[in-house]
Order: C-alpha cells, then sequence, then structure tokens
C-alpha cells in the first residue's frame, strides 16, 4: 500500500522531532566543546526542517520511530563526549535518512512543495553530515574496542528493525 503523502510528511516530521529532541536533550551533557556546538548545530538543523513540516501539514499527529529514537538514546548513553552521537548522525541515521527522503520524493503525488521540502531536506542531511566529518577530522582518534563495537550495533539495530535500506517509506 502506498502510503499518503501526509503519512510520509508525518513519518519524516516524526523522524526531525525526534532528532532535534534527543540531540537538543544531551547537548548540554556532553564533555567535548566541538561535538556539543555540532550537536547544538545538528539539532537545530533538524528542528528547523521539523517546523517547516508542522507548519505545511497543519496539526499533524507523530510520535518518535522508536528504532531512531532507541538509536540516538543509546549513542548518547554510550559516550558522554558526543562523538557516538554524532557517528550515529553520520554513518548511520544520516544515510538511511537520505534513502527515506529519496522513497519520499518517489511515492508523493502531486505535492510540489513537499518535494521542494524533502529536496531542502536532503541537502540539510549532506550539510550536517560533512559538518561533522570536519568537526571530527580535528578530534583524536577513537580507538577504544567497546566504543567500536557499540557503533557498529548501532547500525544493527536498524537492520534488524528491518530498516536497512531506510528508515521505514519504502518505494
Amino acid at each position: 500500500m502506498t502510503p499518503t503523502n501526509r503519512e510520509i510528511g508525518e513519518y519524516l516530521l516524526a523522524c526531525y522531532d525526534t532528532i532535534y529532541i534527543v540531540l537538543g536533550e544531551s547537548a548540554p551533557t556532553l564533555t567535548n566543546d566541538a561535538y556539543v556546538v555540532r550537536t547544538y548545530e545538528t539539532a537545530r538543523a533538524h528542528g528547523a526542517l521539523a517546523l517547516t513540516l508542522r507548519e505545511h501539514l497543519a496539526e499533524p499527529e507523530v510520535s518518535p520511530p522508536p528504532v531512531l529514537e532507541d538509536v540516538l538514546r543509546r549513542a548518547v548513553a554510550g559516550d558522554d563526549t558526543g562523538a557516538l552521537v554524532l557517528y550515529a548522525m553520520a554513518m548511520v541515521v544520516g544515510p538511511r535518512l537520505l534513502v527515506s527522503l529519496l522513497d519520499a520524493r518517489s511515492a508523493l503525488t502531486d505535492d510540489p512543495t513537499l518535494t521542494q521540502l524533502f529536496n531542502e531536506a536532503s541537502m540539510v542531511c549532506v550539510k550536517e553530515i560533512r559538518a561533522t566529518g570536519e568537526v571530527a577530522k580535528d578530534q583524536a582518534p577513537i580507538e577504544d574496542p567497546e566504543w567500536q563495537a557499540l557503533a557498529r550495533e548501532l547500525s544493527t539495530t536498524f537492520d534488524e528493525a528491518g530498516n536497512a535500506e531506510s528508515l521505514g517509506i519504502s518505494r
């Protein structure tokens, strides 16, 4: 069954809300200043996307996608520096979000506004991934095997939830 434009918009809004909330809550608890700033900036960028979608959808009903919220909260809990949650955004969530946005654009029915919003959201996602890479390259490498195992587990969580290709919108 093909989702409606509203269902697609609400799903992506739920993703953006979840990212905004989890990253916004966690940023002041992180210990690496560069990662704190990057986490705030990433939260703000996704919050702006959520606001735009919320205004377009007028009174949407959304709740956090459980797998997304789980991955982000585990990343925050697993590393107080912020490196793991930014890794999760750049390497686990971001690529899947880009696929979901592509799937969303393909599934839309005559809604140029949503198409444009999803195009812009893709650009924001890429920009945030690149900005995280820029910050991370100036930080010390993480050679902790436990950290690396947790980073791999975050990706596996999506795979086990049946969302290996995207966050949930199918073509």
